[in-house]
């Protein structure tokens, strides 16, 4: 999500009926509000298409889309998780297109695994010749994502990219952070200064923590990430993370989550997707998150919740009902 001229933009997955939803066969549509409650359809903003010799043809999966604008180039960057037609999830590519105009059309540029060739500037040289021995012996999979074992199997080929999400700094530099290495590590990567390719900076985050589903908000010139656990479609405990550089260090505060024992075991059965910072009103954020319904894609929704501190710790409580004034006081 993005503001522009007094607008709030909202890229998502376009869903269909069914467990067919699941699949992309229309695109990429954009949403714009003035207020954060009252959502303009604004059209598919990029689609997919029917030639089948194209990554981006109908069937394939997009799933994350995130726009962000460079203020150098004036464009609109948008980057999603994509998987190819008829592949599961094996591909695990990230897709990029660029447009003029926030909504759109995006022209679609590429999708690709993640820096083939290059180790991570936190991975060294002892780290590297070990996670090589390792590649052909029989150990757990902890085991292997903390050593390093899928960064150097996918060496060669490029990191797998999921679930992923943008965050633009206040100095324009911009990261793409994504979960690699069977959804077991996140990588936070640079992006170039046009945003439209990766540049060759990047760092392994919590190797072995199997997060997903990041959210990156910014606090007093400190860094918070919101991320889920591995459950599939199903929910399960929020986990946060703070940091004063987007390339860390990272270190886990725990289950954000405020509330019942349900409540903390499902993140109010939903799944992070954006943190919104909200405009004119300091210290103002927004957790956004999923509800998913994989057989009946199409129905599925979203909450919005007040980001409070506590202990200097972002904290979620449930809201059945709330505004903006919300933070009037805080």
């Amino acid at each position: 999500m993005l503001y522009v001229d007094d607008t709030y933009y909202w890229v998502g997955e376009h869903k269909v009926a069914g467990g067919r939803g699941n699949k992309s066969w229309v695109g990429v549509r954009m949403y714009s509000s003035k207020d954060l409650y009252n959502w303009k359809n604004e059209g598919v903003a990029l689609k997919v298409v029917k030639d089948t010799t194209s990554k981006l043809q109908e069937g394939s999966v997009i799933e994350r889309p995130k726009v962000i604008y460079n203020d150098k180039t004036g464009k609109y960057v948008m980057w999603f998780h994509h998987e190819l037609k008829g592949q599961g999830y094996d591909a695990a590519l990230t897709g990029v297109a660029v447009s003029d105009s926030v909504t759109g059309p995006y022209e679609y540029l590429d999708s690709f695994r993640m820096h083939p060739g290059v180790w991570p500037v936190n991975f060294n040289e002892e780290q590297q010749a070990w996670a090589k021995e390792l590649l052909n012996q029989d150990i757990g999979r902890k085991e292997a994502l903390e050593a390093g074992v899928y960064l150097a199997r996918d060496f060669e080929v490029g990191q797998m990219s999921r679930d992923m999400t943008l965050f633009k700094d206040d100095d324009g530099t911009a990261y793409h952070i994504t979960a690699s290495e069977e959804n077991g590590t996140l990588i936070i990567s640079k992006l170039a200064p046009d945003y439209l390719s990766l540049s060759d900076e990047y760092v392994r985050v919590f190797p072995g923590g199997n997060n997903e589903a990041p959210a990156i908000f910014k606090k007093d010139g400190k860094y918070y990430m919101f991320t889920s656990g591995l459950t599939g479609w199903d929910p399960n405990p929020a986990r946060s993370a703070v940091a004063e550089n987007m390339m860390g260090p990272w270190t886990a505060l725990g289950n954000p989550v405020r509330g019942t024992e349900e409540e903390r075991k499902t993140t109010f059965r939903t799944q992070s997707t954006h943190v919104i910072p909200v405009e004119g009103k300091k210290d103002a954020f927004i957790f956004v998150a999923d509800r998913w319904t994989p057989q009946d894609a199409i129905k599925g929704e979203y909450i919005f919740l007040p980001v409070e501190f506590e202990d200097g710790k972002p904290v979620l409580r449930w809201y059945p009902q709330w505004d903006l004034s919300f933070f009037d006081n805080k």
